[in-house]
């Protein structure tokens, strides 16, 4: 007769083979094991260059890693993208810690000196908004397109010449043959334009890193957290559509400012629900919207309140733009400290701080859309944009 076991007996006999297949004490842990996978002597880098550093490593998971320079701390991250602003050697340790333990590596780095090009040496996009100077600053010539306007624009700021924004929202998008590095406590870079006692043009910047490497603008901007960042008026993510005005429009004549030729010029919505119209003045008698972009133009960003802008006179006979206290373009003269820009005022969408080692590319759009009277809009100019780090 066959016996059968009872489920308790056949659960205790599974229970005491399972324990004898396992009775050997677990492998120990193992600490990590780094390789940096650097050349003979070390790396080697230019001064304003990103150094990246992808180590190879095993044994890693759930590490935490530190970048030492010194007592210096770089980055806490696993890979390394670093930028030195000045020549000279170091060496650079990476601890790598798990809970079986800590290894580090340690290796030379050599910065060389190196010579670079202080201003625009790329610009990768032009937008610019309806305004006086729209098609004139650079001019604009029967075929050019985009690619062509971008080339003049790219042209004119290598030679210092300035390039005209337009009204809120346009834009221009440059870059450099370095990155500009973010020396703490310092005015890292200067945007330049036109400013003068009392009549200011203020733009906002934005800054970018190439983190991917690609040379392009196309890593995470952050804003340059100026003055008014903060302020109850200010309005982020702004939007506006202008429409090109009809070739054979008739003019709205001003009354009260007989230089303004037609105040019913080009039409503007916006996304809070508002209208209104960019006036044409005696001055320019071109077509103020940029010939190259079609019959609608959409352009977004932060704007800045319009009531920095008003009539001293109260005749309407002379307007006064005061310069904002800090953190734009065409704000301050290009002569005056308080032109400066400190990357550490770079903020992302949240409004907190982008804690950016250094910069790639500089983009500046107009942050206002009002008009002076007969002076017309208010219209950033960009002259080039400097390297305060640079002697």
């Amino acid at each position: 007769m066959k016996r059968h076991l009872s489920w308790p007996a056949l659960a205790l006999i599974l229970g005491i083979a399972a324990c004898s297949r396992n009775d050997d004490p677990a492998e120990p842990k193992k600490i990590p094991v780094i390789d940096l996978k650097a050349p003979a002597g070390g790396f080697t880098i230019d001064q304003a260059q990103w150094l990246r550093i992808a180590p190879q490593l095993s044994n890693a998971d759930g590490a935490t890693y530190v970048w030492l320079s010194g007592a210096d701390t770089l980055s806490t991250s696993r890979d390394l993208l670093h930028v030195f602003a000045t020549p000279g050697e170091t060496s650079l340790e990476l601890k790598v810690k798990t809970a079986a333990g800590e290894a580090k590596q340690t290796v030379k780095v050599t910065v060389n000196a190196q010579v670079y090009t202080n201003g625009v040496f790329k610009v990768f996009d032009y937008v610019p908004a309806p305004g006086q100077f729209t098609n004139i600053l650079p001019s604009w010539a029967e075929g050019d397109d985009t690619a062509k306007m971008i080339a003049k624009a790219e042209e004119s700021l290598k030679a210092n010449r300035a390039i005209s924004l337009g009204g809120f929202g346009g834009y221009v998008v440059m870059g450099f043959d370095h990155t500009i590095v973010n020396i703490h406590d310092a005015y890292n870079f200067q945007v330049t334009g036109n400013a003068f006692n009392n009549w200011a043009e203020p733009g906002i910047i934005q800054v970018s890193a190439d983190v991917n490497g690609n040379g392009l603008p196309d890593d995470a901007w952050y804003e340059i957290a100026g003055s008014d960042y903060n302020h109850g008026k200010t309005v982020h993510k702004y939007e506006i559509t202008y429409y090109k005005p009809a070739a054979d429009k008739v003019p709205t004549p001003n009354n009260d400012y007989p230089y303004i030729t037609d105040s019913t010029y080009v039409k503007w919505t916006d996304n809070q629900g508002k209208s209104g119209y960019y006036s044409k003045n005696s001055f320019h008698a071109q077509n103020y919207f940029p010939n190259w972009k079609g019959d609608k133009l959409v352009l977004s960003g932060t704007k800045i309140r319009e009531d920095h802008i008003r009539d001293q006179s109260g005749t309407g006979s002379f307007f006064v733009l005061p310069a904002l206290e800090f953190g734009y373009a065409d704000n301050w003269s290009n002569g005056d400290v308080k032109s400066g820009i400190k990357i550490s005022w770079a903020v992302n969408d949240k409004g907190k701080p982008a804690n950016l080692k250094g910069i790639d590319f500089v983009r500046v759009h107009t942050g206002m859309r009002a008009e002076g009277g007969w002076l017309g809009e208010v219209s950033t100019e960009v002259g080039g944009v400097k390297d305060l780090n640079l002697k």
